[in-house]
């Protein structure tokens, strides 16, 4: 059937919590009723799924996510990636650039979304690729198909370093679009490399990584990125925030909606500290590097004051076999995408977030942020992206039950405390009961510029 309603479930939306139950008809949420329903005769024309003692919330939105595709898809493609997703209950995301060839023209940009389409079980979009030399392609670009342009400006997987100050001025200046980037400044990175490799040789161990790719290295890019936003207007969000220096950056004075400089965090850099290179070594290096226990507990009152935006992944996969050597050697990054919710609801169970808090920075607030239409929210109207949890389910992260194509995650042995049971993507059930339907096919997203 076209309609089906979801039945008594908790809904967690806009701050509130409450037992409701939500009607879907086709692709989009028809009605929301709020109490205990008890009327069967009206549910006689729709599919009715029981969601008692389940928590219904709207399909997180991940800004940030590499799926490998095209040219690196011997360890993540499109296709294997978007079913992690939607078993994470991500029901729509934005991938980067930095693939083979990279997304740097108009036509890598639309092979991109021509394999989503045919492959993608999630909703998607793709962020575009700023260079030294592709000023001509971005002015062609329709703002209302891609959430942004994504600048290097520190070096990582894919040599995409944006580093001439005529390319940045022109670009901050004049693309008018939304202005994502990796800050860590490349000069400082370099010193450290060459002052650690100077005392203690070329094999580094992982515990080297957060001193080469120092707190420093971050600020001092980022620092420069929002001197340039404000000086040219433009729109800049800082993706993968790490440190608490950073967060001076940031304002939370304002709304959202007139924030002209916006932040990320991702999971890791909310979970982890360097104290936990010890235990999981090379699988938690990532650029930019795992801080302090002390950026960790900023980053997370950051994220509950509102300087930061949105929760994301930076979801990258490598084969474990690319994550072995130095630290100057082993890839950076890892897969993410299937346990970011569980990973925040866990931390809400702990007290470190309010659960309502976790539906605003996963759905809510990237949905506002990039002016996504008809997401983020479970409104009338709005496209049934839409989230079960049992919130009384307990599971344990194990290599039958990864889907990410590198087959392989740094939560690996842990025993989360909420589950994921059915991931709606545009009213269809794109995963239930640790299934994914293979049949469902996402949407490309459209922004409001």
């Amino acid at each position: 059937m076209s309609k089906k309603w979801i039945k008594n479930a908790l809904i967690i939306n806009e701050g509130r919590k409450y037992i409701g139950s939500v009607l879907i008809n086709q692709d989009k949420i028809e009605a929301i009723y709020e109490g205990q329903w008890s009327k069967e005769a009206e549910m006689e024309n729709a599919d009715v799924i029981d969601a008692t003692g389940k928590w219904l919330l709207p399909g997180c939105i991940d800004d940030q996510v590499h799926f490998r595709e095209p040219g690196l898809t011997h360890k993540a493609d499109i296709g294997s990636e978007s079913r992690a997703a939607v078993a994470g209950g991500v029901t729509t995301f934005m991938d980067m650039p930095n693939t083979k060839p990279q997304t740097t023209t108009i036509e890598a940009l639309n092979w991109k979304f021509d394999r989503a389409a045919a492959t993608s079980v999630a909703n998607y979009s793709f962020f575009f690729g700023g260079t030294n030399d592709n000023l001509e392609e971005i002015h062609r670009l329709d703002p209302q198909r891609v959430p942004g342009l994504k600048l290097f400006l520190g070096s990582s997987t894919g040599n995409m370093l944006v580093d001439k100050k005529e390319t940045l001025e022109k670009i901050f200046g004049e693309s008018g679009m939304l202005i994502a980037i990796h800050a860590e400044k490349e000069e400082i990175i370099k010193q450290n490399i060459a002052h650690y490799t100077q005392l203690y040789g070329e094999d580094l161990d992982i515990s080297f990584h957060s001193k080469i790719r120092s707190a420093e290295a971050c600020y001092a890019s980022s620092a420069e990125a929002v001197d340039l936003a404000k000086r040219l207007g433009a729109r800049l969000h800082i993706l993968h925030l790490s440190t608490a220096k950073e967060l001076t950056l940031l304002d939370n004075s304002i709304p959202l909606e007139e924030k002209r400089i916006t932040g990320e965090v991702c999971v890791h850099h909310l979970w982890f500290t360097d104290e936990d290179y010890g235990k999981f070594g090379n699988r938690i290096k990532w650029n930019p590097s795992i801080k302090t226990l002390a950026d960790r507990t900023a980053l997370r009152e950051a994220v509950n004051n509102n300087l930061i935006d949105i929760v994301a992944t930076d979801h990258a996969p490598h084969l474990l076999a690319e994550k072995q050597g130095s630290c100057l050697k082993a890839a950076s990054g890892g897969p993410l995408v299937q346990h970011s919710l569980v990973v925040m609801l866990e931390m809400a169970k702990k007290g470190i977030f309010g659960y309502e808090k976790v539906v605003e920075k996963m759905a809510h607030e990237p949905a506002t942020l990039f002016r996504i239409e008809g997401r983020g929210y479970i409104r009338p109207g709005y496209y049934a992206d839409l989230v079960l949890v049992d919130p009384e389910k307990s599971w344990t992260v194990a290599l039958e039950n990864i889907l990410s194509k590198c087959g392989w995650s740094p939560f690996e042995g842990y025993t989360f405390h909420h589950s994921v049971d059915t991931t709606f993507v545009n009213g269809e059930i794109a995963y239930q009961n640790g299934k994914v339907n293979d049949e469902v096919r996402g949407k490309e997203v459209r922004f409001n510029g």
